[in-house]
C-alpha cells in the first residue's frame, strides 16, 4: 500500500500556492464559480506558455491522485518518462497513491467532504456514477481540449470512438479517454490442458458436441495419470457469459445486454440463452461442470487451477493459456472459438479493439491552475509517451531501435511481464493515445505476456461481436439503475444457477420471463436503450 493512502479519511487537501507573479497572470482560472461559468486562463501571460516547453516559466506543483491494485504502491512515480516531464514541463507532480484494498471508504469520505486535489487519474479511481453525481467537482474539458491539447484533439479526429466514449449524456467531456497500445479485439478465449488431450488421443473440440465428448473423456479416464477421479472438466467462479459463448452470448461489460440487429437487447430473456442453459444442465448433470461452480469464491477456483500436486482442471475460458494455472501453464493452449448449434462462432471483445477506456483523467474545480494541467495531460497523448506509461521508460522497459522499432526487453528472473509493466508504469490506467498506423512500430515477444495475446487473438478476432457498448448514464438513470439491476440480476443469477444445476428451464421460463417483467425489466431496457441512443449519436 502507498504511503499516502492511509492518510486520506484524515487529511484534507489544501489549495495549491505559487508565487504572487504567476497566481496573478493566472487569476482567470481562479475563485470560487461553479465549473461551467469557468474558461481557460488568457495565454497572453509571461509565465504559461500555451505552446511548447515549458508550459509555465516557473514551477508550478499539482497534486496528483491515483489508486493502484492492492499493494502495488506508488513505484511507477520512478519511470523516467515522468521525472523528465517535470525537468521538460516545469509541473511538478505531486503524487497521492491510494490503494483499492481501502479506498471505497476513502473516496467516499472525500466526496462527502468536497476536498479533491488537482488531478484525478485512472478510470478505477472515479467511476461514472461517482463523475455524474458530483459534477460540480469536475470541470468541463471541452474548451482545454479545443485551446490547449493539440495531442487529444488530433487523436480524436483520427479515431472519434474516443470523443464517443468521453461524452456525457449533458453532450460535455468531463474526462478523457485512453487507446490502450497494441490491445486485442478479443477479451477471453477458449483454454484446454492440450497434455490431455495427446495422452487420450484426443483432437481439439471444434462444436459443442466435441467439447461435450472431450470433457466426458477427460472425466473418465484420468488423463492426468494420477489414478485418482480428481479431474474437473470444467471451473469457474460461477457461469460466465464466456462459457454462453458458442450461443451468440457475448458480454464483456457485465450489463446481461448485447447488441442484436443494432439494437439492444437483454439476453437472459432470449432463446439463445434459454438453449445455452440447457447444454450447461446437461454437462454438470453429468459431472463435467464443477459441482462447487455456483458456491467457490476466486480462491477457491484459484486453487484448482494451481492444484499442487497434478493438473486437475481441463477447460476453462482466460485471456492467455498462462493467467491462472500457475506451474502447469505449460499444459495449456488457447484454442479457437467453439461452433455453437447454428454452426457459426462468436467471441467476446470489441471490433474496434480491447484499448478505449474513460475517466482515465479529469480535473477537479479545486485545481486553480487548469490550463496547466491541461497542458500537462496532453503530454501524455503522443505514441512515445503512451507506450512508456503503458509498459516503461525507454531504455529501462522499451528499446528504441535504430529502425524506428520500440521492442520490449525482458522483465528480470522471477518476474512476470505484466507484473513488471505494472511496477514500472500506469499500465492500464492514466491518458494515452497509440495512433492504429504506429503500432507496426511496436515489438513484442510472441510467446509472452501482451505479445502472447495478440497471437492468440488471431484465433478469434473474426469472430468477434459488436458488444453493448460501455454507455454514460443521467444522474437521473443511476438513481433508477441500482434497485432495477440488484433485483434483476440477482434473480437471473439465482435462476441460472437453479437451471444448470437441477434443470427444469422450460417448465418454468415463462413465469420467470414474467417476473422480471414485474421487476421493471421493461424500465430497465428503456434506460439501457435510451444510454445506446445518446452514445451513438455522438459525431
Amino acid at each position: 500500500m502507498s504511503k499516502h493512502s492511509g492518510k486520506l479519511s484524515v487529511k484534507k487537501w489544501t489549495s495549491l500556492i505559487l508565487a504572487g507573479t504567476l497566481a496573478l497572470s493566472l487569476a482567470g482560472c481562479g475563485g470560487g464559480k461553479s465549473a461551467d461559468s469557468r474558461s481557460p486562463a488568457p495565454s497572453d501571460t509571461s509565465l504559461f506558455n500555451k505552446e511548447g516547453l515549458p508550459i509555465v516559466n516557473e514551477p508550478v506543483t499539482l497534486k496528483v491522485l491515483t489508486m493502484r491494485w492492492g499493494n502495488m504502491g506508488d513505484t511507477f512515480t520512478q519511470n523516467q518518462w515522468l521525472k523528465d516531464l517535470e525537468k521538460s514541463t516545469n509541473v511538478k507532480i505531486e503524487w497521492q497513491v491510494v490503494s483499492s484494498n481501502d479506498w471505497n471508504e476513502q473516496k467516499s469520505i472525500m466526496l462527502a467532504s468536497g476536498t479533491l486535489p488537482d488531478i484525478i487519474l485512472g478510470d478505477q479511481t472515479f467511476s461514472d456514477s461517482d463523475i455524474v453525481n458530483n459534477l460540480s467537482y469536475f470541470r468541463p474539458l471541452d474548451e482545454y481540449i479545443d485551446q490547449y491539447m493539440p495531442n487529444l484533439k488530433a487523436a480524436m479526429a483520427e479515431t472519434p470512438e474516443l470523443k464517443k466514449i468521453s461524452t456525457f449524456p449533458d453532450g460535455k467531456i468531463y474526462s478523457l479517454p485512453t487507446r490502450l497500445p497494441s490491445r486485442p479485439k478479443t477479451k477471453n478465449q477458449p483454454v484446454i490442458n492440450k497434455a490431455w488431450l495427446d495422452k487420450l488421443g484426443l483432437q481439439v473440440p471444434d462444436t459443442i458436441d466435441d467439447l461435450y465428448n472431450v470433457l466426458k473423456a477427460f472425466k473418465e479416464q484420468d488423463p492426468n495419470g494420477n489414478g485418482k477421479a480428481d479431474e474437473i472438466p470444467y471451473t469457474e467462479t460461477g457461469l460466465s457469459p464466456d462459457f454462453l459463448n458458442p450461443f451468440g452470448i457475448t458480454d464483456i461489460n457485465a450489463t446481461n445486454m448485447l447488441v442484436k440487429d443494432g439494437k439492444p437487447v437483454f439476453y437472459p430473456t432470449s432463446e439463445e440463452y434459454k438453449e445455452g442453459l440447457k447444454y450447461a444442465h446437461k454437462l454438470y448433470a453429468e459431472g463435467l461442470i464443477d459441482k462447487e461452480l455456483f458456491t467457490q469464491d476466486a480462491t477457491m477456483t484459484s486453487a484448482k487451477q494451481q492444484n499442487a500436486d497434478a493438473p486437475i482442471v481441463g477447460f476453462t475460458n482466460q485471456w492467455t493459456p498462462d493467467a491462472v494455472f500457475g506451474k502447469w501453464s505449460d499444459q495449456y493452449i488457447a484454442i479457437p472459438p467453439i461452433a455453437g448449434p447454428d454452426g457459426k462462432r462468436y467471441n467476446p471483445g470489441n471490433p474496434n479493439g480491447m484499448s478505449f477506456n474513460r475517466n482515465e483523467l479529469l480535473i477537479t474545480t479545486s485545481c486553480k491552475y487548469p490550463e496547466v494541467a491541461a497542458r500537462w495531460a496532453d503530454q501524455f497523448y503522443t505514441n512515445e509517451a503512451s507506450i512508456q506509461n503503458f509498459w516503461g521508460a525507454i531504455g529501462t522497459v522499451i528499446q528504441k531501435n535504430d529502425d524506428g522499432t520500440y521492442t520490449l526487453m525482458d522483465p528480470p528472473a522471477g518476474t512476470s511481464a505484466d507484473a513488471w509493466y505494472w511496477e514500472q508504469s500506469l499500465r492500464d490506467f492514466g491518458p494515452k493515445y497509440v495512433s492504429p498506423s504506429f503500432e507496426k512500430n511496436i515489438v513484442l515477444n510472441p510467446k509472452a505476456g501482451d505479445g502472447l495475446k495478440l497471437e492468440i487473438d488471431k484465433m478469434g478476432s473474426e469472430y468477434v461481436t459488436t458488444p453493448f457498448p460501455n454507455v454514460m448514464y443521467t444522474a437521473e438513470e443511476f438513481q433508477e439503475l441500482p434497485t432495477l439491476t440488484t433485483d434483476i440480476d440477482t434473480y437471473v443469477s439465482t435462476m441460472r444457477a437453479q437451471w444448470v444445476t437441477k434443470g427444469g428451464i422450460d417448465e418454468g421460463w415463462d413465469a420467470y420471463v414474467k417476473k422480471l417483467n414485474a421487476m421493471g425489466l421493461e424500465k430497465l431496457l428503456k434506460i439501457r436503450t435510451d444510454a445506446y441512443d445518446r452514445y451513438m449519436s455522438v459525431n
